[in-house]
């Protein structure tokens, strides 16, 4: 449930009563009823069981894909809306990480995956991305990559070029599709910590607190961590509210999520 102080914070994306269809058959819907709003700095975790939709809703929450129905807002415009250009560039104040790390081209390097959209969506000269290639190839973690093509990244990093790819550009709100998924506890803590840093204002974006979504089928690491919680439950958006009523919250598909945590106590 909303608060008061969320609302009047300034929206960054919102949904109304949206439909949200697979991206391979635009006749199928994947999920119904989507009413949310995400707020300036708000932390968001979806959670949902695999194949329920979860990919399809970060697209629709970033503008890459339009909803079958409803309404869909980027930093208060109606993206239906908007001329191509404009939505082109409220879609570049938001970065999206795939699951895995995908979406990168096989054939250039890490280095080139991470200077493909600067070039295309930037006038700089070409000192200026190399020196944002190599700033957020060290932000990640991953500087000794930059000349590796992605079939050559250990799985457990994969995740880690998508995530340089998407900060490059300076988003101000950045979605997460499953980014934890099949990583052991070190890289999967590397990820929280960062994700944290970059909730509470980190020194490379200048203090600026970035507004966070992150989307998953395994709640277990997010609980102490968002601040917003939803589920998707048959085709359904199903809002929990904020991190004390998602812990007392006996939602079955909530306590299923969260089912390992439970089998040890």
């Amino acid at each position: 449930m909303e608060t008061a102080e969320t609302i009047a914070r300034p929206c960054v994306i919102e949904m109304q009563d949206a439909a949200i269809s697979s991206p391979h058959s635009p006749d199928a819907l994947e999920i119904e009823g989507v009413n949310w709003r995400v707020s300036l700095d708000d932390y968001w975790v979806v959670g949902a069981r695999p194949g329920s939709g979860k990919s399809s809703l970060l697209a629709v929450a970033a503008g890459l894909q339009r909803p079958a129905r409803g309404t869909h807002r980027l930093f208060g415009q109606e993206t239906a809306a908007l001329h191509e250009h404009e939505l082109a560039r409220e879609r570049l104040r938001v970065g999206l990480v795939f699951e895995m790390g995908g979406r990168l081209f096989s054939h250039l390097t890490v280095a080139e995956n991470i200077a493909l959209p600067l070039r295309y969506h930037r006038d700089w000269p070409e000192e200026e991305v190399q020196a944002r290639v190599a700033a957020v190839l060290e932000l990640a973690g991953i500087a000794h990559l930059a000349a590796h093509t992605p079939a050559r990244v250990v799985r457990a990093l994969q995740p880690r070029v998508g995530l340089a790819r998407a900060l490059a550009l300076n988003p101000e709100a950045l979605l997460l599709d499953n980014p934890l998924a099949g990583l052991d506890p070190r890289h999967a803590r590397w990820w929280l910590d960062f994700l944290a840093a970059l909730a509470a204002g980190h020194e490379f974006f200048e203090r600026r607190r970035m507004t966070l979504v992150v989307a998953g089928d395994d709640l277990r690491p997010w609980m102490e961590q968002g601040r917003q919680f939803a589920l998707v439950k048959d085709r359904r958006w199903l809002p929990l509210g904020g991190r004390e009523a998602a812990a007392a919250c006996m939602e079955p598909l909530l306590r299923e999520l969260l089912a390992a945590e439970f089998a040890t106590e």
